[in-house]
């Protein structure tokens, strides 16, 4: 039995996920981002270990869902499910963030640093990371005309580099990024052609499977089969830079000189 925490668990793939994991017998920490939204799941979460509530659009409220899942003890997992897709404009978080970007690569670079080290770490990326630029000058969209989808793509280019940078710095942790496809959920419309169930079933194979096939770190996967990324995300050049960029948006650093 493992304890996994899943972000953006009260619908969609993470949810999912969750109900997978609890028929499994693992004791599972549901995240919800406000009490309305955790309402909606009040059966599933009787069933799980905990639930932590807190908006991921807020580097505040993120440090509180750190904070909630420490005090409920340490995760085997940690499955970084929560995103968003085309905001109509870049927004701004109460940092001052483009909102794609916070909810999408600032929380779950905070959460990655803020939450008790587990000992797998699963993120969620897409295929669209495929479109996204390398040019780190303006990640967080101060300068340039706002792009929806670009945003996205670059979201999940940054979060695809997280995952190989963090299997690269701590070879002790299994950490690895999933591509569940164009499945048919709120975010990917009833209208996506991808198979639902093999969305959210690599996640949590990854995050409990003692399979040697799911025992391995710095992989891209796509339906339980790995797949091969965007040259940007194994280059350890654009990780660094990456994650020093990230550092500086947050204020937070990840890696320890030398580690």
């Amino acid at each position: 039995m493992s304890r996994i925490f899943i972000t953006g668990s009260t619908d969609g793939l993470g949810l999912a996920a969750a109900r997978t994991l609890i028929r499994e017998g693992h004791e599972v920490v549901l995240h919800a981002r406000s009490r309305e939204r955790a309402a909606a799941i009040a059966e599933t979460s009787a069933a799980a270990l905990g639930l932590v509530i807190g908006d991921l659009a807020s580097a505040e409220q993120t440090r509180s869902i750190a904070e909630q899942v420490n005090a409920i003890g340490r995760m085997d997992a940690v499955i970084h499910n929560a995103g968003i897709y085309l905001e109509r404009s870049r927004g701004e978080t109460p940092e001052g963030h483009a909102k794609t970007l916070a909810v999408n690569t600032l929380a779950p670079y905070l959460l990655t640093a803020w939450i008790t080290r587990p000992h797998r770490l699963i993120y969620l990326t897409s295929g669209m990371h495929r479109s996204g630029s390398s040019a780190l000058d303006d990640i967080d969209w101060k300068k340039r005309p706002w792009s929806a989808s670009q945003a996205y793509s670059e979201s999940k280019l940054y979060i695809a580099t997280l995952a190989a940078a963090i299997a690269r710095h701590w070879p002790d942790v299994l950490s690895n990024a999933v591509d569940p496809g164009w499945v048919p959920t709120k975010m990917g419309g009833a209208g996506a052609p991808d198979d639902l169930e093999m969305g959210h079933l690599t996640q949590t194979w990854l995050a409990t499977s003692e399979d040697e096939a799911a025992k391995v770190s710095g992989g891209y996967w796509y339906h339980r089969q790995q797949r091969e990324a965007a040259t940007e995300v194994n280059d350890v050049g654009f990780q660094e830079a990456l994650v020093e960029r990230l550092a500086g948006l947050t204020g937070v650093r990840l890696f320890e000189s030398g580690r």
